[in-house]
């Protein structure tokens, strides 16, 4: 609108209206619903943080899996709801940074020797990413039963170094007296394995983290006063108490009589718990169908009540309060496995995802952030061969990966530790450990000299994807870093690795300049658009004889590289085609037009020729008020759109009848309304049948057809203009407004905007 013109209250508030209803309405036919699976196979359905971990225990155990559980639990989120007082316990004999020290928390003893633990090791032990290496893996494990793994060898090799070890099992009962059984200790584990289809193993390192290497321990040993003869080896419902023993008493009160359970439920979990066969399997069954048979699948999900295939409330069904006690039973896990010669062999890992998890995983409050100064340095190995790259800063440590000699690091943090010094860094697949600091040198500050950049090929064809070649020089420059600049992304893409994408065709230079200094080279890129389609703009045509009409074609895309089109015709002799699509009529029958592209002439369009007789000029007129182009008429004035009115300006001798349709074949009579699609047909008067010729009607702006030019067109030609929905050639016509035989542009939108808001009526 230019800054003269100008227009009432009512006119913008009509404008708001139309382009809200039209926003509307291409929201509601394009918006699509996604729906994501809360678990998902395969290390590249990780987040990235997560995948060079995996990556490396995939390359070292090619038989494990792992599963993405993506808990759509936000990460700060989760840990407001773990960091409750007495909800996660550490020993009261650690330092103060695994403790709660809030006034009043501060080394209160929620059970016997336990006190609650403080922010940051609820943040380091739940945080997966600081678990992801061979031996630690293991909280996430899958805890199905499998019988081709577990064996009564495997569980004696957990065993080993308890008093469970190959060890003949006896009790005693409620009365005193002392029963021996003919099995070991490892043969009623792996039976409560199969009854309770919980993984045998895990069942032996819970007992050993439970109630650890002694028989002797009071939740087992039979002797406990008042509760005498009953066992609890897995320590179920041994809540914390501040009275002595008072976690213990709890859980054999759970052993007698399940604390008041139903009868039901007794006999499932097999209570009482009076012999140890029974408090072994029963625990079990417990642990299955309390557990990981809920979706609780594995020691971390036990620990940390972040999912629930119940759907229900999270953070309470939480099997231990020992906040490490993940990181604990993964340990006797992994040595059970590596004693039993098993680790090669397939098993699943479970490991959950948060939304909103920081970059970079907080480290474990072992670790004494005085000893450190924070850095960001590129650093590389010092080394004859490799150097590991551990969970933390000594050899006590597991090994994460290795790098090789003169491999290049981020260091983030310098240890200035007393002793051996150890250094925290950021590799470039993204792993993040600790590293000898005597085996570690700052790279030289080396400057980018030169840029060299190439591809395989230089002309990418419209969509297709490329990728550049870059070398920096000297080879040791310490900032390698590079952005990529395209002079023209209508043309060509180019992202942040160097990956480029056609968009249309055309020519851009693509710039590859070092961020440090502004070094640059730049290498040309064509994109080639191939010839994807041919449109028409008829089907069917009737011609008298001597009659000329002009085929007009589009090739698809517009963007295409050879637009040229060829024609050709099947009988010369009844209709001919020239160069430029103009077809003669030259005798009467029947053939066809081919309409085929110069590129691919598989790519092409038919059109069928009815040549007729020629109808005298006093047979058939028409009046200067309408415009007749070969068989389609336009210029109707839009006063006049009524069936009785056009038929004024079309006159016919008694020898010929004359019908109009709409654009569904229905006959239009008297104030009926013609719109874009309606034909006019002449028959012959001696054969309604036989249809001499038609023309096709044309009223720009009436996109749908129906002779009225109003929101619905708009929406239609926007739809077809943002390709939701393709119109067919003769609306196309109808929404090209300025009349210039291209596609509908964004230029016609607004000019039927115009018209319905009375602005500026289409010219017809």
């Amino acid at each position: 609108m230019s800054q003269k013109e100008s227009f009432p209250i009512g006119q913008i508030g009509r404008i708001v209206c139309i382009i809200l209803i039209i926003g509307l309405l291409i929201y509601f036919f394009s918006e699509k619903n996604v729906k994501a699976s809360n678990k998902v196979d395969g290390i590249e359905n990780f987040p990235e943080s997560y995948r060079p971990y995996l990556e490396e225990l995939k390359k070292n155990h090619p038989n494990w899996t792992f599963t993405a559980l993506y808990t759509n639990l936000d990460w700060d989120y989760v840990i407001q709801n773990e960091n409750k007082f007495g909800k996660n316990l550490v020993p009261k004999s650690y330092n103060d940074r695994w403790k709660n020290t809030n006034p009043g928390e501060y080394n209160v003893e929620v059970d016997a020797g336990w006190v609650d633990s403080s922010k940051q090791a609820v943040v380091y032990t739940m945080d997966p990413r600081n678990f992801l290496n061979e031996v630690r893996i293991f909280q996430f494990e899958e805890l199905s039963f499998n019988g081709q793994t577990n064996s009564t060898d495997g569980i004696e090799k957990i065993l080993y170094g308890t008093e469970f070890y190959n060890k003949i099992v006896s009790y005693l009962t409620a009365s005193g007296s002392t029963v021996t059984m003919n099995k070991k200790y490892s043969d009623l584990i792996y039976s409560a394995g199969v009854q309770s289809k919980v993984s045998s193993y895990h069942l032996a390192s819970r007992i050993k983290q439970e109630v650890g290497p002694f028989l002797s321990h009071s939740s087992i040993s039979g002797k406990v006063a008042g509760y005498e003869g009953l066992y609890n080896f897995y320590n179920i419902g041994a809540t914390s108490s501040s009275e002595p023993m008072g976690a213990i008493i709890n859980g054999l009160k759970y052993a007698r009589d399940g604390k008041g359970a139903s009868e039901e439920t007794k006999t499932k979990y097999l209570i009482p718990w009076n012999t140890k066969e029974r408090a072994i399997t029963g625990g079990g069954i417990f642990i299955g169908s309390s557990y990981i048979n809920i979706g609780q699948n594995n020691i971390y999900l036990q620990k940390f009540h972040v999912y629930d295939t119940n759907n229900g409330e999270l953070f309470w069904h939480q099997y231990m309060t020992n906040v490490l006690a993940p990181y604990s039973e993964s340990n006797i896990i992994y040595k059970g496995y590596a004693n039993s010669g098993l680790l090669d062999t397939s098993m699943n890992f479970i490991i959950p995802v948060y939304n909103n998890m920081p970059q970079i995983q907080a480290e474990s409050p072992a670790i004494n952030p005085s000893d450190y100064v924070e850095d960001n340095t590129k650093v590389y190995a010092n080394v004859e061969t490799t150097l590991n790259v551990r969970s933390g800063p000594s050899t006590s440590y597991e090994k994460i990966t290795k790098v090789s000699k003169n491999e290049i690091m981020t260091r983030i943090a310098k240890g200035k530790q007393t002793g051996e010094l150890w250094d925290r860094v950021i590799l470039e697949n993204g792993i993040v450990g600790y590293v000898f600091q005597n085996y570690v040198e700052e790279v030289p500050e080396i400057e980018v000299e030169e840029i060299k950049v190439s591809i395989d090929n230089p002309v990418l064809q419209k969509n297709e994807i490329g990728k550049l070649n870059v070398e920096i020089y000297p080879k040791d420059a310490v900032e390698q870093a590079v952005e990529y600049i395209s002079s023209n992304e209508k043309v060509v893409k180019v992202d942040s690795n160097g990956n480029l994408c056609g968009i249309s065709s055309g020519k851009a230079t693509i710039t590859v300049r070092a961020i440090s200094n502004g070094i640059e080279a730049s290498i040309d890129i064509e994109v080639y658009s191939k010839v994807t389609g041919i449109e028409v703009n008829v089907e069917k045509i009737t011609l008298q004889e001597g009659e000329e009409y002009q085929i007009l074609s589009n090739i698809q895309p517009e963007d295409a590289n050879n637009k040229k089109v060829n024609y050709s015709s099947n009988n010369n002799d009844i209709a001919s085609v020239n160069t430029s699509g103009m077809i003669t009529a030259n005798k009467s029958g029947s053939t066809s037009i081919k309409v085929y592209a110069e590129e691919n002439d598989k790519i092409s369009k038919t059109i069928d020729i009815s040549v007729i007789e020629k109808i005298a000029e006093e047979d058939l007129k028409f009046s200067e008020n309408i415009q007749v182009n070969g068989n389609e008429i336009s210029g109707i004035d839009l006063e006049n759109r009524t069936t009785e009115k056009l038929l004024e300006n079309i006159l016919v001798s008694e020898k010929y009848l004359i019908k109009v349709i709409d654009k569904n074949g229905e006959i239009l009579e008297g104030q009926e309304v013609v719109g874009t699609g309606s034909k006019v047909q002449i028959y012959t008067n001696t054969d309604e049948q036989k249809m001499v010729a038609q023309y096709a009607i044309i009223i720009y702006g009436d996109v749908d057809g129906n002779g009225k030019i109003n929101s619905v067109d708009l929406l239609k030609l926007q739809r077809h203009i943002l390709e939701i929905e393709e119109l067919d050639f003769l609306s196309q016509k109808a929404g090209n407004i300025n009349k210039n035989g291209k596609k509908p542009t964004s230029v016609d939108l607004l000019l039927i905007q115009r018209h319905i808001l009375g602005l500026k009526e289409i010219v017809q």
